[in-house]
């Protein structure tokens, strides 16, 4: 990379990657959930990384960059360790517990993505594309805190 505006393709590439992999793992992690609602935050979030995942990849045609066989090797560690959890031999609402502490780790890692991203976007001059970034992030947010509450509110006090 030799200037931000290849950094900023060098971002989006994993991003689209991270959004990949995750479309494959959501499934497993719904799967594994047994409180309703976690299945169904699970599966939402599915659909909404979906297009994320579409959008990452318009922004990257718009630029005429081609995400290639990149890999996102920090969702796919992040990924190993929800598999991880999945494979535990645990009461369901540890796992469940568990579940969501592997889920907002993935939510964090992605919210930093997004934020990286936009602010390059905006820098660049890539105002249409900082805007959806930015509306990616509050997404992801919006995703975090609704994991957490659930965390609080029942699943964390169930666990122990």
């Amino acid at each position: 990379m030799k200037n931000l505006q290849e950094l900023f393709e060098h971002e989006l590439k994993d991003l689209y990657s991270a959004e990949k992999q995750l479309v494959e793992a959501l499934p497993k992690m719904h799967d594994a959930a047994t409180h309703k609602e976690l299945k169904k935050s699970f599966a939402d979030h599915l659909e909404q990384t979906k297009g994320h995942r579409d959008k990452v990849k318009s922004i990257l045609d718009d630029l005429g960059v081609n995400p290639g066989s990149t890999k996102c090797d920090g969702m796919e560690g992040l990924i190993k360790e929800g598999e991880a959890v999945i494979k535990e031999d645990a009461p369901s609402n540890v796992k469940d517990a568990a579940l969501i502490s592997a889920a907002q780790r993935v939510e964090h890692y992605e919210m930093a993505g997004y934020g990286t991203a936009s602010e390059y976007a905006r820098v660049l001059g890539h105002e249409k594309h900082a805007k959806t970034l930015e509306s990616i992030l509050a997404e992801e947010t919006k995703s975090d805190r609704h994991l957490n509450g659930l965390a609080l509110k029942e699943i964390n006090k169930s666990a122990m």
